[in-house]
C-alpha cells in the first residue's frame, strides 16, 4: 500500500525512505536509511534500504534513540535489607548444600529458602518476582525460578532421599556430645488426595481436615533445627519417633520427648549407641509414683526463678525417675480445677482432694544420673523447640502445604527445614541486637524491606553512600545494629566532637559565642580626664 503523500512530505532526514509496515501503532510509518546501492538490470542502479532509524508519528519525524529503551538487563534497583538479613546467617548452610548437591541445585534451594524466610506467605508461582526484586538475585546470579521449575526441583528433591540424609547427617556430626537433643512433632494441614501422607489425625475431631506429620530433631544449644522428615498425619508418636531417630541415625545427645513416648521403642537404639540418652515425662497416674513415693519432696531447687521442690529416685533398672513441684503451676491448676467445679457437676470435691496432690507436679524417666537442677532444666528448655514450632506456623506461614504429590510433599519439607533454620537464626540475631523490644519480627521484617539500594552499589555498603533508593532513616538504623551496613559518617555534624572512638554530639540548639578572657573587667563608667 503505497505511504500517502501528507507522510512523506514531512520533514526528515536526508537519504532516507518511509516505509509503511502496516497495522494502526504509533510505529506503523518507519523511516529507513539508505545503505547503499546496487546494479540491477540493464545497468540501473537501484538503492538498498537499511535500517529503521525513526518514524513518522503524528506528523512529526521521531528518531529511534537507544539510551530511551527500556533497560533489558534486568532492575537497577532492589529490595537490600531483608534479603542481606537472611543471607547473613545462610553462609554455612550454602557450604553445606554445594557438598551434597551440584552447585546449581544448591543455589536453587538456598533461594527458595531465603525468599520463603523473608517472604512467609509466598506461592510457588511467585517465587520468580520475589527473587527478581530483592538483593538474592544479586547474591545468587542466574537462576530461574518459575513455576514449573520450581515444581520439578521440588519433586527431583523428594525422589534423592540419600542426598537428603546425606545433608542431615552432616548437622547431626556438628552435635555436641554435652547437647541436648530436644525430638517432637507438628501436625500441619493437607487436605491432598493424590499424596499417601494426607491423613486424619487424632486432631481431626477439632480441625475437620487431613494432616501431615513433620518430626523435628532441634539442638538446645545451638538453638536451632537439626533434621527433619515427614510422616503421614495418622502416624502414632511413639512409632514416628523410633523410625526417625534410626533414619536420621541420632547417636549422641539427650532425647527430650513429649508424654506419650515410650524409651522401649528405641530400645534398640539405646543399646547400640552408649551416647545417646532420654529424658521423658511420665504420665501422673504411672504407678511408679506412688511405688517409689515420688511425692516425698528432698529439697527445692536453689538457681532457678520460683518456688520448685524436687525429689530423685534410682530404680533397680538401673533408671532414675525425678519429680518437681512447681507451686506456681498447682496454684493456676488448683483454681481452673475450683472454677470447673461450679460449671460441670460431674467434677466433685472427691475429685478434687484425689488431684490436688499432683497439681504442678512432672515426672521424669531417664537413664542418666542427674542431678535434681539439671534434669529440670533440661525440660525447661524445651520451651524452645515450641518457639521454632510457633516460628514455623506465624512467622513463615507454613502450616498448610501448596504442593501435592508424595516426594513435591517431602522436597517442599526439605525447604521448609532450611527455611526454619534461617527464620531461627535471624530471630536470635535480632534479638541480641536488642531489635524485639520495640517491635516484632515480622515488622523487622517490613521494615528492613523497604531499604532499597541501586545494583551497582558496592557490598558491604555504607549507611551514607549514594547508592540507596529509600529514605527511610529507620531501616538504616536497623541495619547497621545488624552489622548489615557500616554507619560511616552519616550521624556525624560540623559540630560533634569523637573522644576515643565515640562521637559526642553537640547540645541542640545554637550554639553561644562566648569572648575570650584575656585580664580584668575594665571599671563601669567613663574614666575622668586628667587636667
Amino acid at each position: 500500500m503505497p505511504v500517502p503523500a501528507e507522510i512523506r512530505a514531512v520533514p526528515r532526514p536526508r537519504n532516507t525512505i518511509v516505509v509503511d509496515r502496516g497495522g494502526d501503532g504509533p510505529k506503523r510509518y518507519a523511516v529507513r536509511a539508505r545503505a547503499g546501492a546496487k546494479y540491477g538490470p540493464h545497468g540501473k542502479t537501484l538503492p538498498i534500504n537499511g535500517q529503521v532509524i525513526g518514524h513518522i508519528i503524528q506528523g512529526a519525524f521521531v528518531p529511534i534513540t537507544p539510551e530511551k529503551k527500556l533497560a533489558s538487563t534486568g532492575p537497577q534497583e532492589l529490595s537490600f535489607g531483608a534479603a542481606a538479613f537472611a543471607h547473613s546467617v545462610s553462609l554455612d548452610l550454602f557450604r553445606d548444600l554445594t557438598e551434597i548437591y551440584d552447585v546449581q541445585n544448591a543455589c536453587e534451594i538456598l533461594a527458595i529458602a531465603l525468599i520463603r524466610s523473608i517472604k512467609p506467605d509466598v506461592k510457588n508461582r511467585r517465587l520468580a518476582t520475589e527473587y527478581r526484586r530483592t538483593y538474592i538475585s544479586r547474591y545468587l546470579p542466574g537462576l530461574h525460578l518459575s513455576g514449573n521449575h520450581v515444581g520439578k526441583l521440588l519433586e527431583g528433591l523428594g525422589m534423592d532421599r540419600s542426598k537428603r540424609e546425606a545433608f542431615f547427617a552432616h548437622r547431626i556430626a556438628d552435635i555436641e556430645a554435652d547437647h541436648h537433643v530436644l525430638i517432637d512433632g507438628m501436625l500441619k494441614q493437607d487436605t491432598s488426595t493424590v499424596n499417601d501422607f494426607s491423613a486424619y489425625s487424632y486432631k481431626a475431631h477439632v480441625k475437620g481436615c487431613k494432616d501431615i506429620s513433620i518430626i523435628y530433631a532441634y539442638d538446645i544449644e545451638k538453638m536451632e533445627p537439626v533434621c527433619a522428615e515427614v510422616f503421614a498425619g495418622n502416624r502414632v508418636d511413639a512409632s514416628a519417633f523410633a523410625t526417625f531417630v534410626r533414619d536420621q541415625k541420632l547417636t549422641q545427645g539427650i532425647i527430650v520427648a513429649d508424654k506419650g513416648f515410650p524409651p522401649s521403642q528405641i530400645q534398640d537404639e539405646l543399646i547400640g549407641h552408649p551416647d545417646l540418652h532420654y529424658l521423658i515425662p511420665i504420665k501422673r497416674t504411672d504407678s511408679r509414683i506412688r511405688n517409689n513415693d515420688m511425692l516425698k519432696f528432698q529439697g527445692v531447687l536453689t538457681a532457678i526463678d520460683g518456688q520448685v521442690h524436687y525429689c530423685k529416685k534410682k530404680l533397680r533398672t538401673n533408671r532414675f525417675l525425678y519429680a518437681f513441684k512447681d507451686h506456681a503451676k498447682a496454684d493456676g491448676e488448683r483454681y481452673a480445677f475450683i472454677e470447673k467445679m461450679k460449671t460441670d457437676p460431674t467434677v466433685t470435691e472427691a475429685n478434687f482432694e484425689a488431684k490436688s496432690e499432683l497439681f504442678g507436679v512432672i515426672v521424669f524417666e531417664s537413664d542418666l544420673d542427674l542431678s535434681p537442677l539439671t534434669a529440670y532444666l533440661c525440660y525447661e528448655d524445651r520451651w524452645q523447640i515450641e518457639l521454632v514450632f510457633d516460628a514455623y506456623k506465624n512467622d513463615e506461614l507454613l502450616d498448610r502445604t501448596n504442593v501435592q504429590g508424595d516426594f513435591s510433599v517431602r522436597g517442599s519439607e526439605f525447604i521448609n527445614f532450611l527455611t526454619t533454620v534461617l527464620t531461627c537464626r535471624m530471630r536470635h540475631k535480632a534479638q541480641r541486637a536488642g531489635l524485639l523490644r520495640k517491635l516484632s519480627y515480622r515488622d523487622l521484617l517490613e521494615d528492613l524491606g523497604t531499604a532499597w539500594r541501586k545494583v551497582e552499589g558496592p557490598l558491604p555498603p555504607k549507611s551514607d553512600d549514594e547508592y540507596w533508593v529509600a529514605d527511610y532513616k529507620g531501616a538504616f538504623t536497623l541495619m547497621e545494629a545488624l552489622g548489615l551496613s557500616d554507619a560511616g559518617i552519616r550521624s556525624k555534624r560540623p559540630d560533634d566532637v569523637t573522644h576515643e572512638g565515640v562521637v559526642i554530639p553537640r547540645k541542640p540548639g545554637r550554639p553561644r559565642v562566648r569572648p575570650e578572657f584575656v585580664g580584668p573587667k575594665r571599671p563601669r563608667g567613663r574614666p575622668r580626664k586628667l587636667q
